[in-house]
């Protein structure tokens, strides 16, 4: 799956959880300052690519997605698994 497909569907999810604009979902963004996500929030989005995506992150990655562009590498990790 292409990075750009990994990413408009991370932006859908944020725009579901957050009411954030999609078009603003961009690969160098950071969930909490640049999108203002908080935990809570994070942890639903994650959750929800995990879904949407059919991919497991682990637990212990939640900590180094920080960007995008890192939930779409760990979505695609998870999709080459």
């Amino acid at each position: 799956m292409e990075t750009a497909t990994i990413i408009a569907g991370i932006a859908d999810i944020v725009h579901e959880v957050t009411g954030a604009d999609p078009a603003q979902v961009l690969p160098d963004k950071t969930f909490m300052d640049d999108l203002d996500v908080d935990s809570l929030s994070m942890v639903e989005i994650i959750y929800a690519c995990e879904e949407k995506f059919d991919v497991t992150i682990p637990d212990d990655a939640f900590s180094d997605i920080q960007t995008v562009a890192d939930a779409a590498r760990a979505i695609a990790t998870g999709l080459a698994a």
